[in-house]
């Protein structure tokens, strides 16, 4: 039943409605009319009856008691993240997967809602594990995670990283065992492989993550940090993302482990874990190698590539491909907006049957001569104060040779300078895509980049003070789930033709919290308002946000 307002002429009256079904649709029946609005409002009539019938309303009662102050609370606890990223987990199957390992095994912990618990934290809170257990979760509703201790949660991560029975290491790659964590990942991907039949293209790049202490009994390596950190011992992390920029699996290996040796070893466990006859790998130069190159074209090895080129260091793209001829097609052309994508113009280069894309973005050629004309500006005034402290600087120094005692500015090494402007290339086999897809494609390896920037500084992954090799790995797969959880939730989001600012959505989501009150000797559940971008993120998940009260069961 409701309130109804009824205008008959210049009059307006107040009725009491209720809707009935009758003969398969819904019909209205005026159950009472009180009086004309303005007549009620003066007399003071409805106010009195509000009041009259509201000791039968105990949900608003409670609402007023608390606002009043005539409640006492029990608890408060944010309920929105683990509700919304709870749903994500279980429908994409990770409870499952998790359960069906431990088929078999006597763990008296609960393995599942400990791992989601350290990923939940990764995606709102991140810091150390230690502060998760023994700080943040005391303030998140995780239903049958409420009694985890420490202990449990790295016991927990230590299982994700242990390593499989020696009849499971088929597929290892020469730096890394086959761990639990790789068939989480390979039953994950067998569930919606059902969209796809082949990695039609797969990104692939890696980070440097640094260790406080000595890290673990291998992985703790000394070796190039990208993380500008030579002092620390590191590891390093391989993600690879399908072509729909999901979050497809995560390598881990020693610190010391060179990119140019991963590519080739990655491609073939790709296909051997997730029983792929062909696939497509897009990734930076960093990886590249002539033999890493002549083992992806094998003639038994159905392996395509987009590979980044090296453009000074590589004697054929600097002498032969960007030395060619040749008009470039537009791509993209200049921006109209300024969140418009980047300007694009690409040209076709064949060198023997090796095909390469040169490609030109004309406003990062124009910032690029800007850039240079600075320096080289500076440079000419600082000759005439002496040349002994510019070799130092390396922007300086690759426009100076040396003239006897002493050092001057090179012209042909500002010529040569001159053809790199805006400009970048690929290579690639693949025959069956034009230049503009090919350089559209391999644009979109910043997803990975973008992944590895998440995991570091949004997830904290880094620094890890763990010190075994499987607690490690547990560790930085806990944040590898967390940025899937993260793209799922974002990719229905889009999908909705909706756009969210990702750190205002989570403070919006723990923002919404429930209070366990007593009053009258009767428990209940009030849940603060939704705001923000909170519903947007309920609805994408396709969860139902909780009833403003509940009234809960008398506590035995």
């Amino acid at each position: 039943m409701f309130f109804r307002q009824k205008r008959s002429g210049d009059r307006v009256y107040l009725q009491v409605v209720e809707n009935r079904w009758e003969s398969g649709r819904t019909r209205q029946k005026v159950i009472a009319t009180l009086g004309r609005v303005e007549d009620l409002r003066e007399s003071g009539e409805f106010d009195a009856l509000l009041q009259s019938g509201a000791k039968f309303a105990k949900q608003a009662m409670v609402v007023s008691a608390h606002k009043a102050g005539d409640t006492t609370s029990v608890r408060n606890r944010s309920v929105g993240p683990a509700l919304v990223f709870g749903r994500l987990w279980e429908e994409l199957g990770i409870p499952d997967a998790i359960e069906r390992l431990l088929a078999g095994r006597r763990f008296t912990l609960p393995v599942e809602r400990v791992l989601f618990m350290s990923v939940l934290h990764r995606l709102l809170e991140s810091g150390s594990d230690r502060s998760c257990v023994l700080d943040w979760s005391r303030d998140v509703e995780i239903p049958g995670a409420e009694e985890v201790g420490l202990h449990q949660a790295y016991r927990a991560m230590e299982w994700l990283g242990e390593p499989l029975p020696q009849g499971a290491q088929a597929h290892a790659t020469p730096f890394a065992p086959r761990c639990v964590k790789d068939v989480i990942e390979e039953t994950l991907f067998a569930r919606r492989r059902h969209l796809f039949t082949e990695l039609e293209l797969v990104f692939f790049d890696t980070t440097s993550i640094y260790f406080e202490g000595e890290g673990g009994q291998t992985l703790g390596q000394y070796g190039y940090s990208k993380d500008h950190r030579p002092d620390c011992k590191q590891m390093i992390v391989g993600v690879v993302l399908d072509h729909e920029g999901r979050p497809l699996c995560c390598e881990l290996w020693p610190g010391n482990v060179a990119d140019v040796t991963t590519l080739v070893p990655v491609v073939n466990r790709l296909r051997q874990r997730f029983h792929i006859s062909s696939v497509c790998i897009v990734a930076d130069r960093g990886m590249i190698s002539r033999q890493s190159m002549n083992a992806l074209q094998a003639a038994d090895n159905r392996t395509h590539y987009i590979l980044g080129a090296r453009l000074r260091s590589s004697k054929e793209v600097d002498q032969e491909v960007l030395s060619r001829p040749g008009r470039y097609r537009v791509v993209r052309g200049p921006r109209q907006q300024a969140d418009d994508p980047s300007p694009l113009q690409v040209k076709e280069v064949f060198v023997e049957n090796r095909r390469s894309i040169v490609c030109l973005n004309v406003e990062q050629a124009r910032q690029d001569k800007a850039d240079r004309d600075a320096i080289v500006a500076s440079l000419r005034e600082q000759l005439t104060k002496g040349d002994k402290t510019l070799v130092g600087n390396g922007g300086y120094r690759r426009f100076l040779s040396g003239r006897g005692a002493g050092f001057e500015i090179d012209e042909a090494k500002i010529r040569r300078e001159e053809r790199y402007d805006g400009k970048w290339v690929i290579q690639t086999d693949r025959t069956d895509l034009s230049a503009e897809d090919v350089a559209l494609k391999y644009k979109e390896l910043w997803m990975v980049e973008d992944m590895h920037r998440t995991g570091k500084s949004v997830l904290e992954t880094r620094p890890i003070y763990h010190k075994r090799d499987e607690t490690i790995r547990g560790h930085v797969f806990c944040s590898f789930l967390a940025l899937l959880l993260r793209t799922e939730l974002l990719r229905r989001i889009e999908d909705r033709g909706e756009r969210v600012e990702w750190a205002r959505m989570i403070s919006d989501l723990e923002a919404l919290r429930l209070t366990e009150v007593v009053h009258h000797d009767q428990h209940f559940l009030l849940r603060t308002d939704v705001r923000g971008d909170c519903a947007t993120a309920f609805q994408a998940a396709g969860v139902a946000i909780p009833p403003t009260v509940q009234r809960l069961k008398p506590h035995l």
